[in-house]
């Protein structure tokens, strides 16, 4: 099979790149020339454990190649997949103007029969508007090319993008005729053989299932946010609370750790579109408004803590952050916590060193040089009044405390993921703030 994935941001670089893995030829498409030339020269744009490998790998096998042209990827093609971005507009509902380009564009060289798939996070009643820009191009071109229209929702975490994609829980599928069904079966076979669960479905289903996932994962988040400000009112611990509940096969372990709240490109923005979506069809959206709300609290939560531990004022304090990216094993600084704590930071007259072992490039290029960027996490930390721990990487969770002690000003570490003993720092000198630690 030929397909065609136009968009080479995370979700179309990773499901061009895997699909090819599976033997699929595939041709990713951008507009970016020097994306697309990057691409070519083997410079990955986004940072995913093992892709650029992948990329490497099937490129040099003829799998995989990459054009701004938009005709050449679907001569010949079984499916286009529309996977570029849709930004939440001012009021909370997602943007298609990228994926009703893509339509147009699609429909303006079509030439035989295929099937167009929405792989790009969209509201529901989104295929009908891509069907509706296709068949209105190949109107005016007098033509009559059969096509159908999918939706095929990636479930993708950054870090464990190509694993998500390669093992997948499940497979979505929305389709509207046995012909589009069978041609995405083919599609997936590979997926069938290896015995992960794909499901078909009507169209609409499977554009909100996309949503109904983000808002269900992102409201076990914010609840456990909650529940652990409620633990340091009354004297527990929310780790206990964590693994009492987690416990429960019917609620399961993942998702249930507080924190600094959610960040990324998905669950804010599905949140929002989620939210928008209810209202437009006279269903308020209540509980995930909640969740929207809880959150956008929970990101300013260490700099409350830091002010009532400096009894209000931090102008003048130089504040370490460990970890500047939403989460780790990724550069994503979208709506990360971070961000937010930087910009409470500073309107507080603080200064900020950052260290982040993949993000900083990111970061400077949102922020510029508003904080100081360091070489390593002890870099960060010299000369600090206080280290603010936001990113649970993997380096962060070994303290050397002889280290540590000789060049921070003060001791005393902010735990913004509950990643450290609160006895063990305490035992090596410093004062111990967590969210939700019992202490």
């Amino acid at each position: 099979m030929k397909i065609s994935v136009v968009g080479t941001g995370y979700v179309g670089l990773v499901t061009g790149t895997c699909f090819a893995e599976t033997g699929v030829n595939v041709c990713c498409v951008d507009i970016d020339q020097q994306k697309i030339d990057n691409l070519k020269n083997g410079i990955v744009p986004i940072y995913e454990p093992g892709l650029d490998a992948m990329i490497e790998k099937n490129v040099e096998k003829k799998r995989l190649w990459f054009s701004t042209d938009i005709n050449e990827s679907i001569v010949g093609a079984d499916v286009a997949f529309i996977s570029v971005g849709t930004p939440p507009d001012e009021d909370g509902s997602a943007d298609l103007k990228y994926v009703l380009e893509v339509a147009r564009s699609i429909g303006k060289t079509m030439d035989h029969y295929m099937v167009v798939v929405t792989k790009s996070t969209v509201p529901v009643g989104t295929a009908e508007k891509v069907r509706g820009a296709l068949q209105a191009e190949l109107d005016k071109r007098g033509v009559d090319y059969k096509f159908d229209v999918a939706s095929n929702p990636e479930f993708l975490k950054e870090g464990d993008a190509i694993l998500d994609f390669m093992k997948p829980d499940r497979i979505v599928i929305g389709t509207d005729t046995e012909q589009a069904t069978e041609v995405m079966r083919k599609l997936y076979k590979p997926f069938l053989l290896n015995n992960h669960p794909i499901l078909f479905m009507d169209i609409p289903s499977a554009e909100l299932t996309k949503y109904a996932a983000n808002a269900m994962l992102a409201t076990r988040i914010s609840f456990m946010n909650e529940i652990a400000q409620l633990c340091e009112k009354v004297g527990a611990d929310v780790n206990s609370v964590r693994r009492g509940i987690g416990s429960d096969t019917r609620i399961g372990s993942k998702f249930l750790y507080a924190g600094t709240g959610y960040g990324g490109s998905c669950f804010p923005k599905d949140v929002k579109a989620l939210i928008r979506t209810g209202n437009e069809n006279g269903v308020p959206m209540n509980v995930i408004q909640s969740v929207e709300d809880v959150n956008d609290a929970q990101k300013s939560i260490l700099v409350d803590k830091l002010l009532v531990h400096f009894n209000g004022d931090i102008k003048g304090k130089t504040i370490a952050l460990w970890g500047l990216a939403f989460k780790p094993n990724t550069d994503d600084m979208r709506e990360a916590p971070a961000l937010v704590i930087i910009e409470k930071l500073i309107e507080a007259g603080a200064k900020v060193k950052g260290y982040d072992p993949v993000s900083m490039p990111e970061t400077k290029r949102r922020i510029g040089d508003v904080i100081e960027y360091s070489k390593d996490q002890y870099d960060a930390a010299n000369d600090a009044d206080a280290v603010l721990l936001v990113t649970e990487w993997n380096e962060f969770k070994m303290l050397n405390y002889n280290i540590l002690s000789k060049i921070v000003k003060e001791k005393v570490i902010f735990d913004g993921r509950n990643i450290y003993e609160p006895k063990e720092v305490m035992e090596n000198g410093f004062v111990y703030y967590g969210i939700g630690r019992r202490i």
